[in-house]
């Protein structure tokens, strides 16, 4: 009998998850078109669907996107990891859009809606297990997957920076297979393939920091488990090491691609400085009252749920204390250089230090604070007052401290208020709406304690973890637009862009920091030098990016048209159309003599490194010097022209022939960014690839009539599909196998 009620009231969680997901995201499922709304343009827009795009137009013709030569001058596509290229969550979005009509904004908002839902799912479950056997479990679970989906963290930036809160999702099924395996005095090590599998999921989505954080919690609890078991350390060593190989190796088709890209990226030359940017810490202002620091509220976790997660601190339930140790680490985590706690560990930590943005270990805190609450809850549903009458009114008077607390703020505001109107005014509705929260989670906790068995007022304190939760985030104005999703972004060129597509001529570039935008290179297939992917090659970066009118970095990345308010350019050029992008007014300017992407060059300095080389670049004419940093193998008249001839021939983004033609030995000089995985042959012969002006490509080219080909096949690529191949069949092998010994022991 008392099965059947756990499992009626499973039932009903879920179907209320269920429900409140709906009711949160309604404005982004409801066909009513004047209703509709969707996630704002910015990251989701020029990063997300764009890279997105591309992956489906090139998954769609049967083709894995390696390289994509539309963003950052030429970019190794499978190595960006926000790309997420294998990403299983992301293979499904293209399949179902291929069959539905095409990719489409509404498609990725979607993908992102149901990783929600999945992330209620996977808390409920975990804090489920978590308080197995306690009266109040489903009550608990129920709490922590609404404090954990909907809270300040995961409603806050994740949903724009859809990599962050992919990735995010995968930690409490992670836990629940650490929770599970370490549940009796024998480690069971066949639920560490939930963890490895679940870990693996989370590297694949495309944020490494988060997966990173993810993996210091999942080596730090496995650790705390096998000391509360008393297990040798043997034991737990091997299992940190069953779930961190089993995850990696899972990934590794994304992860050696990734590593071996991030080594060849601006990102390694950042120091502390660069890297410890985080919150300020006025911020924890926002544990009480949200909105009043930033935009967003990441540390928020609604009234209610801070009040759970305190009863359960302090009435040191099971696991509290290392969750309350995790919280206060992230919390001095996320503050970066601005707290002790992240220079030591970035000095300790191994990783710690490819990563900025530190803000994001609020995923650690929300995370924490949710199980902390979840447990909390629990715990409240068995209680006693008759027996602990002490303990109650001490919940109730630390209630009342935090209304008085409240109501003083709001006080202290509304004078201010009174005396100036603009500084004060933006402060009232928020304080005045944590007084009000503060006020009903006083009371209602407190009529819970009279009576922690009735369903109606467990259901009044969800409903006001709802309410609170909801009325920060829902419809937030910081993610989401009033408009359709068919309006945010045009899947058709605008006509400044399609201008530059009418030329056939192809390869070449174009300058798109104006009209162009973000990513969208990748999305319209246009090959633009810039780009926002947070990884940019270093070579190609240290050119381009150091102006914004840059005739150096046109030349040497083949740029025919460039977007920008200029009238008039510091080289011939002419203006073809003109037209608005979110900026203003834009002018198309289509370059007199733009450098070919291929070009022969018999005049070679030889230089030291790339900082040289890159040095060199402006004392010298690049159409007829060539800057290496090896000397050519083949003997070079040295002479200031060659009078060849080159003819791309069939350009493709992981191959392309050029067809040559010299009377001497020559350097063939490629627009194309120098990168590992890149092959050359000249009529079927392996060639080596030089490294020109610190950031491309050339090739020694003797005297006569030749076919050069370029061909991207990266060796990382290969060994990690071989590696992840045989760990996908190995694991949904083992797991299948484990389902139906089970099973049939049943």
């Amino acid at each position: 009998m008392r099965l059947r009620r756990l499992a009626n009231a499973d039932a009903l969680a879920v179907l209320v998850l269920v429900a409140i997901w709906l009711l949160f995201f309604w404005r982004l499922f409801t066909p009513i078109e004047a209703d509709q709304a969707s996630i704002k343009k910015g990251d989701f827009s020029g990063q997300f669907v764009a890279f997105a795009a591309y992956q489906y137009q090139r998954f769609t013709q049967g083709e894995v996107p390696l390289w994509d030569p539309y963003n950052n001058g030429g970019l190794p596509f499978i190595g960006d990891t926000q790309a997420a290229v294998f990403y299983p969550p992301r293979l499904l979005t293209i399949g179902l859009s291929s069959l539905t009509g095409g990719w489409s904004y509404h498609a990725l908002e979607l993908e992102m809606t149901l990783h929600v839902l999945a992330c209620s799912l996977f808390m409920y479950l975990l804090v489920r297990r978590m308080t197995l056997g306690r009266r109040g479990s489903p009550f608990g679970a129920f709490i922590a997957a609404v404090i954990f989906s909907y809270g300040g963290f995961m409603q806050s930036y994740p949903p724009l920076q859809l990599a962050v809160l992919e990735a995010a999702i995968w930690l409490p099924l992670a836990v629940l297979g650490v929770q599970e395996a370490t549940r009796t005095d024998r480690m069971q090590w066949r639920w560490l393939l939930l963890t490895g599998l679940a870990f693996g999921l989370s590297w694949m989505a495309g944020h490494p920091q988060t997966s990173w954080f993810t993996t210091y919690l999942l080596t730090a609890y496995l650790a705390y488990r096998g000391f509360q078991q008393r297990y040798r350390w043997q034991v737990v060593l091997a299992s940190i090491l069953t779930f961190g190989v089993l995850g990696g190796a899972l990934a590794a088709v994304q992860l050696l691609p990734g590593v071996e890209y991030l080594m060849h990226t601006a990102r390694t030359g950042l120091g502390f400085d660069a890297k410890g940017n985080g919150f300020p810490v006025q911020d924890v202002i926002q544990f009480i009252f949200p909105g009043l620091v930033s935009q967003w509220s990441p540390l928020y976790v609604g009234l209610v749920g801070l009040t759970l997660a305190i009863i359960a601190l302090w009435r040191r339930l099971p696991t509290c204390f290392f969750w309350g140790v995790v919280t206060l680490v992230a919390i001095g985590l996320s503050f970066g250089k601005n707290s002790p706690i992240f220079a030591f560990f970035y000095n300790v930590l191994p990783g710690l230090r490819f990563f900025r943005g530190q803000e994001r270990g609020a995923l650690l805190i929300a995370f924490s604070l949710a199980l902390l609450a979840g447990m909390g809850a629990a715990h409240l549903i068995s209680w006693e007052k008759l027996q602990d009458f002490k303990a109650s009114r001490r919940i109730q008077q630390g209630l009342l401290a935090l209304v008085i607390l409240c109501g003083t703020v709001l006080t202290l505001v509304f004078v201010g208020w009174l005396g100036n109107h603009d500084a004060y005014g933006a402060y009232l509705q928020p304080i005045a709406l944590s007084v009000v929260l503060a006020l009903l989670t006083l009371t209602l906790i407190s009529w819970l304690l009279n009576t922690p068995h009735n369903f109606l007022r467990q259901g009044l304190i969800a409903g006001l973890l709802i309410f609170d939760l909801f009325a920060l985030s829902m419809d937030s104005r910081f993610n989401y637009d009033p408009i359709p999703p068919q309006h945010q972004l045009d899947f058709a060129p605008p006509p400044l862009i399609a201008t530059a597509l009418a030329d056939t001529d192809v390869p070449f570039r174009v300058d798109g920091y104006r009209a162009l935008h973000d990513n969208f290179g990748s999305l319209y297939q246009l090959a633009d030098m810039r780009g926002i992917s947070p990884l940019f090659l270093d070579g190609p970066n240290a050119i381009i990016n150091t102006e914004l009118i840059n005739p150096t970095a046109w030349e040497l990345f083949a740029v025919r048209y460039v977007y920008t308010d200029w009238e008039q350019m510091p080289v011939a050029s002419e203006i073809i159309s003109s037209g608005d992008d979110r900026y203003g007014s834009v002018n198309l300017h289509r370059l007199t003599d733009p450098r070919p992407f291929v070009t022969l060059i018999s005049d070679v300095r030889v230089v030291a490194n790339d900082a040289e080389a890159r040095a060199a670049v402006g004392s010298v004419n690049l159409r007829q010097t060539i800057i290496l940093e090896n000397t050519p193998t083949l003997p070079l008249e040295n002479s200031e022209s060659n009078t060849g001839t080159t003819e791309i021939t069939d350009f493709n983004p992981e191959s392309f022939n050029i067809t040559v033609n010299t009377p001497t030995n020559a350097i063939l000089s490629v627009a194309h960014p120098y990168y590992s995985g890149w092959k050359a042959s000249i009529d079927g012969n392996t060639e080596p690839i030089l490294r020109a002006y610190g950031a491309l490509s050339a090739v020694e080219v003797p005297a006569g009539e030749h076919v050069i080909t370029f061909t991207y096949d990266p060796l990382s690529y290969k060994i990690g599909a071989v590696i992840s191949l045989i760990a996908w069949i190995a694991t949904l092998g083992l797991s299948a196998a484990t389902i139906i010994r089970r099973k049939a022991h049943g």
